[in-house]
């Protein structure tokens, strides 16, 4: 069976309710004109001058009356009250304001709710083109990452090179960046770190598949050893600028 939604049975509760004052009120006012109809028929008179039981009929009823709404509203302003004093922060909750068995009952939930959520991690997981959980390339995707590289390159050369050209969408990054070459080492194959670097990104473009991890370290090896290149340059050209303005004012 469906379950009611809590916007419909907060309906079905207000309708409810209002129908159980109509009835108590009908009921209220039957009795009454009942009681009062026949004070009337039992008085020696039969009217309703100088007959007390009606008055004392009639006032006891108004009596109840106001009492009973005096007690609905009463009970509404207490409600509302303690609704009030009720913090809308969070706060922790100690073991004086609540009773022991309780306290040991959330305690355990609590402790229960955190092993439950860390056995649920994944683990020993490996997706394609993403880092491991758990090791320090979590939540990475390697092919992403390698892309986001290009940029920061190319705003680090600029620094170095003004007139490096622009850079192009699909453009090698061994092209793009030639003009570095002159500034990188090479291993005993002839290769710089350009070279790797281009390779990286590259796989990253082009290929159907993922890159792997050790793709992925190797691209991001060489693009740290080309940062640190241009930083390298970058501070002795400032150190060799300091060094000219002296020059020049001594």
């Amino acid at each position: 069976m469906r379950k009611l939604s809590l916007r419909a049975q907060v309906w079905i509760s207000d309708i409810c309710y209002a129908l159980l004052v109509l009835v108590t009120g009908c009921f209220f006012a039957i009795s009454c004109a009942l009681l009062l109809s026949q004070a009337v028929r039992t008085s020696p008179a039969r009217s309703w001058t100088n007959n007390w039981n009606a008055m004392i009929i009639a006032v006891t009823y108004l009596l109840v009356c106001i009492i009973s709404i005096a007690l609905c509203v009463k009970r509404r302003i207490a409600v509302r009250r303690r609704l009030q004093r009720i913090t809308k922060t969070h706060h922790s909750i100690v073991r004086k304001e609540v009773p022991q068995p309780v306290h040991e009952y959330i305690s355990q939930e609590f402790a229960r709710s955190c092993l439950v959520s860390y056995e649920s991690q994944p683990r020993n997981t490996v997706h394609s083109g993403w880092g491991r959980p758990g090791t320090r390339l979590s939540g990475i995707r390697f092919r992403r990452a390698l892309l986001d590289t290009i940029p920061e390159i190319d705003a680090r050369a600029r620094l170095v090179i003004p007139s490096h050209p622009n850079l192009k969408p699909h453009a090698r990054m061994l092209h793009h960046f030639r003009f570095l070459l002159p500034l990188l080492p090479k291993d005993e194959e002839g290769l710089s770190e350009l070279h790797y670097y281009d390779s990286a990104i590259q796989l990253a473009r082009t290929v159907d598949r993922e890159p792997t991890e050790e793709e992925y370290q190797r691209g991001m090896d060489a693009a740290a050893s080309i940062l640190q290149m241009l930083q390298e340059c970058r501070l002795e050209m400032l150190e060799e600028s300091r060094m000219q303005i002296n020059n020049a004012i001594s």
